[in-house]
């Protein structure tokens, strides 16, 4: 019987690396650097070696090694193709079939970094219990993954999910890094928290616990914590991050009508506050039949890509 998985999720800088019994639990994890030159020709080479390794280790047969599953930067198709990963400087090719030729591994699961990582949260994390989950990643974007019984919602293109780019305001004049004008990402990530936090300091003498920071100092956390603390300043940034993103994850809503939304990535550090800001306005902007939705935080942060690559090997 096979006994081990690997699973592998593929970020910008670093490979985060896991080594799983049949069961899915974690036995052992690790990284390695991410070799983004020559078109991160050595990305995956590097991976097998690293398992190779890992293998000669622990005394690990090709045997015993049930699968491999990767999460990666970019749209993936269900049959493990990537269309294109601008930051790894990755073309069109199929991923899993290259995994598979490197290692002799046969079975080799991939999908989009963000649904993979939603598939982890909804089979151990934050959404265990539920089928039907939406994840929203709020870090220097805003990510998403959507799970319908139990199962990641590719899309034709692989980019099912990608809700950080929902138009959230028409009016806007700033362009977001898609092309467009106006995506959620623009406010409700921690990049659009934190700009946007920096033009209110600068446009107003307003009094403000904020002032006592500098710029580059001032974070999600900061915004968070003068919030908390009835800053008004604060409270003007939080209310436009929770309304914008309370309306975007209404339409989504409206279309998926998931169990429960997942919050995660780094402004989710900042505790039960964020869920309830988000639920807030949520409620207010959604249909009847879609009310009352559980909220939840994210619990397994970094690791949540290799449990949902390792539960892809397990579906």
């Amino acid at each position: 019987m096979s006994q081990f998985i690997y699973g592998v999720d593929i970020g910008g800088t670093t490979v985060k690396m896991g080594l799983f019994d049949h069961r899915g639990d974690l036995l052992e994890k690790w990284e390695i650097k991410t070799e983004k030159e020559n078109q991160g020709s050595k990305i995956l080479p590097d991976i097998v070696e690293s398992i190779a390794q890992k293998n000669k280790e622990k005394g690990i047969e090709q045997t015993d090694i049930l699968g491999i599953g990767m999460g990666v930067p970019g749209p993936v198709t269900e049959d493990g193709r990537v269309l294109k990963c601008a930051n790894l400087g990755w073309g069109i090719f199929s991923v899993s079939d290259e995994v598979s030729r490197l290692s002799g591994v046969k079975k080799v699961c991939v999908g989009n970094d963000a649904n993979v990582a939603a598939l982890g949260e909804q089979w151990r994390g934050g959404g265990k219990g539920f089928q039907d989950i939406v994840m929203v990643t709020l870090g220097t974007g805003v990510g998403g993954g959507i799970i319908q019984h139990g199962k990641i919602l590719t899309g034709s293109n692989g980019a099912a999910g990608e809700i950080g780019h929902l138009t959230v305001n028409p009016k806007e004049e700033k362009t977001c890094g898609c092309g467009c004008k106006g995506c959620l990402e623009q406010y409700s990530s921690a990049t659009g928290i934190t700009r946007r936090t920096l033009e209110l300091l600068e446009q107003s003498d307003q009094d403000s616990y904020l002032r006592q920071f500098s710029r580059d100092a001032i974070s999600g956390k900061e915004i968070f914590d003068a919030y908390q603390a009835q800053d008004a300043l604060a409270g003007q940034v939080v209310k436009e991050f929770a309304v914008y993103l309370g309306m975007g994850l209404a339409n989504v809503a409206a279309v998926v009508d998931p169990e429960a939304f997942v919050i995660g990535g780094g402004v989710s550090k900042n505790g039960p506050v964020v869920i309830d800001v988000i639920r807030e306005e949520y409620e207010k902007n959604v249909m009847f039949a879609l009310q009352g939705k559980e909220f939840r935080l994210a619990e397994l942060g970094n690791d949540a890509g290799m449990y949902g690559a390792v539960r892809m090997v397990l579906e």
